[in-house]
């Protein structure tokens, strides 16, 4: 791991996004509330904050950060679901790590529930949004 001993304490932002590709036939299931697992969303959501929690026992090198914050909301359409993830903390490193792992943890745990109706359900485009604090200052994708 990197010393970051010496680092001053700033507030840190990271949001994240995944995407999970589902049909028709699964969205409606969703929204009607009918998935035989259960709410599905809300299994997704808690996942994911569990998850962004847990991140540096998942990542080898990763810090251990004291999370102010961790949020992750949905966005359903024809096709899947748009998961958004944001981590908050004040501290020496960023939290990219913990939206990212957030991220892909709603979208597996989605995935896990939905499996049962299809097996062409597709996780892909996890990445950064955008992130703020720290040396290296704000980054927003696109700009």
């Amino acid at each position: 791991m990197i010393d970051v001993g010496e680092k001053k304490d700033t507030k840190r932002i990271a949001r994240a996004q995944a995407y999970i590709q589902l049909n028709t036939k699964i969205i409606n299931i969703i929204k009607a509330g009918k998935l035989p697992k259960g709410n599905v969303l809300e299994a997704a959501r808690f996942a994911g904050i569990l998850a962004a929690k847990n991140t540096a026992g998942l990542i080898p090198l990763c810090h251990n950060l004291p999370l102010n914050f961790v949020g992750v909301e949905f966005k359903l359409d024809k096709t899947g679901i748009l998961i958004n993830t944001e981590a908050r903390c004040t501290g020496k490193t960023g939290v990219e790590m913990e939206a990212l792992v957030a991220a892909g943890t709603a979208a597996l745990t989605i995935y896990d529930m939905c499996k049962m109706f299809a097996q062409d359900l597709e996780i892909k485009d996890v990445f950064l949004l955008e992130k703020s604090g720290g040396k290296s200052g704000h980054y927003q994708r696109g700009s």
